[in-house]
């Protein structure tokens, strides 16, 4: 049963209003007898028989006027005198007069009291109270614009809630009320997302093979005592598909699915979370079997903390979840599925056993997964010849699926700027760059002597990563502009990587530090530029985790000093924790700067070293302003 809230009841007292207000209007008042309206005036007495010397009301004269020789008060006059009037009812200034002979007249009445306009015209008290007179008194002008107001307002709120209700609303008014949940519910014969369109990701749907056999062929497990999971929680990187699992899932099963986000319990009001949550599982209810998928779950299901203020909300809310989810029994064919980028975040109570039994990694695509998750978002659009999806999955490292749809997109995008029945291989490189580093920005002004410093930069992280052993192979160099950067060097590793070497760590140091050594080599020491800004960024991140939570400092041994999960350093300043003593600290930075200091140095040596093959790789960013891995090989085969 339906709980009313207050706005139910508020909604029930404008229609009684409403009603009210329409019949008061619509019942006339009671008559009341002419003969009690003589006048206590004295003066007014002395002529209540007879037409006064000095009385003449305001507008009488234009109701005694008769130019169009219709029925004036004259006329009325005459059959109050002879008896032959039955009633009068005023309403206003309107008068509306039923003779005996079932006749209906009508005439204006200007102002004044007509009763004693009557009088002073010679009707005597005996013919007024054989008169029946009704006195109608009119609606006030505000309140019919209220009126209007009010039935306007229920006749939307009937059309909003009727809508809502027909998309899922629990309640009369849908998602009208501050307690109704937000949940957006698909359908079991809406189109369907399957496995197939999930590329990679095989361990994953292995996992959740079993929920889809429960939710389709529940008879088998409950025949057999096995309980299925109650819950699944999705964990990984953002775009990798853990809503797709999720929809795929309620695809492959044929089952309504429910999707809303974790935020969307969370309110400034404590209770109205919890009853949220209390809304959309009695609608999964109704519904089942179906799945309910609760994205950004750490919104709400984070670490409970003391209960005061807005925490005491999200507790309220939390464990009104946990409440839920504990609610069902083997029969509710009820499951959740769950994704966060954060699960360290969460709530140990909600992980365990009995709730979120599963979970389920979704991580960044590998080299064959990247080719698969290409073959999928490539059907349906026209490729030219010689289109490689190893090739695109091999210049793709690290790119999530949700990057490669975008870059697909793009590609196309380009294919029709450039008015192409087909896509090519250069649009999807582009397409790839445009998706990861930006847009081009060729109507940005560069003078002649700043296009010569972004050169040498560029040209520096090109040389240093080229000859430094453990870095990855420079696959392009630019000096067009992208996003916000004036120019960019990109490498790519030959394979995909699950674990780095220190030699690695090194080499890419280096090459982070070849541009900044290159402007100061081979330009004005003291012209040197702010272009090396986002390189020292990585460069000492990269130093810092070395030292501080990779142990490969030899000063600061094997040690991960980094924050515990779920707490941050600023978090811990904030409550007076030191993670760390002072004297490890200074240890810390002194080892930081040492490896960015070997690092500079190691790179201007390669950049002396090599200083021919500089100068060719300069010449040539400032002639044609970008070049290909080939064409790099080929300068520095012939510069060495």
């Amino acid at each position: 049963m339906i709980q009313p809230k207050w706005w139910h009841y508020l909604v029930g007292f404008g229609l009684l209003f409403l009603v009210g207000v329409m019949i008061w209007n619509w019942i006339p008042q009671p008559s009341m007898p002419a003969s009690s309206m003589v006048s206590t005036n004295p003066v007014a007495s002395d002529y209540s028989y007879g037409q006064p010397p000095d009385y003449d009301p305001v507008g009488r004269g234009a109701a005694l006027a008769n130019p169009s020789g219709g029925y004036v008060f004259s006329d009325l006059v005459v059959q109050l005198k002879a008896g032959e009037v039955v009633s009068i009812t005023i309403n206003g200034q309107s008068v509306t007069v039923k003779t005996t002979e079932g006749q209906t007249h009508h005439l204006t009445w200007p102002s004044g009291d007509i009763i004693q306009a009557f009088r002073s015209f010679g009707v005597t008290e005996g013919q007024l109270a054989a008169v029946r007179v009704d006195y109608v008194i009119p609606m006030p002008a505000w309140l019919g614009s209220l009126m209007v107001g009010l039935v306007v307002m229920v006749v939307i709120f009937v059309l909003i809630s009727r809508r809502n209700a027909g998309a899922g609303g629990g309640s009369p008014f849908g998602q009208m009320g501050p307690t109704a949940s937000r949940a957006k519910m698909f359908k079991a014969d809406q189109p369907k997302v399957t496995f197939n369109d999930v590329a990679g990701l095989v361990e994953a749907k292995e996992e959740l093979q079993e929920v889809v056999e429960f939710l389709k062929h529940p008879e088998k497990f409950v025949s057999l005592g096995a309980r299925i999971p109650k819950g699944a929680i999705l964990f990984g990187p953002p775009g990798c598909g853990k809503t797709l699992m999720a929809r795929a899932v309620a695809g492959e099963a044929g089952v309504p699915f429910f999707s809303i986000s974790g935020s969307q319990f969370v309110e400034v009001f404590v209770g109205v979370g919890a009853s949220r949550v209390r809304e959309l599982f009695d609608q999964a209810k109704k519904n089942a079997p179906c799945i309910i998928f609760i994205d950004e779950i750490d919104a709400v299901g984070g670490q409970r903390g003391p209960s005061f203020g807005g925490q005491q909300e999200h507790n309220q809310t939390l464990n009104e979840l946990l409440a839920q989810m504990d609610g069902f029994d083997q029969t509710t064919n009820i499951v959740v599925i769950a994704a966060t980028n954060r699960p360290e975040m969460l709530d140990p109570a909600l992980l365990r056993s009995g709730r979120f039994d599963r979970r389920v990694a979704v991580d960044r695509p590998d080299i064959k997964a990247r080719e698969l998750i290409f073959g999928v978002h490539l059907r349906g659009k026209p490729l030219a010849e010689g289109v490689d999806l190893k090739k695109l999955a091999k210049a793709t490292p690290g790119l999530t699926g949700a990057d490669i749809e975008n870059a697909v997109n793009e590609a196309a995008i380009l294919a029709v700027k450039r008015n192409k029945l087909a896509i090519g291989m250069s649009e999807f490189y582009e397409g790839i760059e445009k998706s990861v580093i930006g847009p081009e920005r060729r109507s940005r002004t560069i003078s002649k002597a700043e296009k010569k410093i972004i050169a040498y930069h560029e040209a520096g992280h090109a040389i240093a990563m080229h000859f430094t052993e453990g870095s990855d192979p420079v696959h392009k160099i630019s000096i067009i502009s992208r996003g916000f950067g004036l120019g960019y060097t990109m490498p790519l590793p030959e394979e995909d990587r699950n674990l780095v070497s220190r030699s690695w760590l090194k080499g890419q140091i280096v090459g982070l530090m070849g541009g900044r050594a290159a402007e100061e080599l081979f330009l004005d020491k003291d012209g040197i530029t702010t272009g090396a800004s986002n390189d020292f960024q990585r460069a000492t991140d990269y130093a810092r985790r070395m030292v501080s939570e990779w142990g490969m400092s030899d000063e600061v041994g094997l040690l991960n000093l980094a924050p515990l999960p779920g707490s941050s350093l600023m978090e811990m300043q904030m409550r007076g924790e030191r993670a760390i003593s002072e004297y490890l600290a200074r240890t810390i930075d002194r080892e930081m700067k040492r490896i960015t200091s070997e690092a500079y140095a190691q790179a201007q040596k390669i950049l002396i070293d090599h200083h021919n093959v500089l100068e060719k790789v300069v010449a040539k960013l400032i002639e044609v302003e970008t070049i290909e891995r080939e064409e790099f090989l080929e300068l520095v085969s012939n510069g060495s």
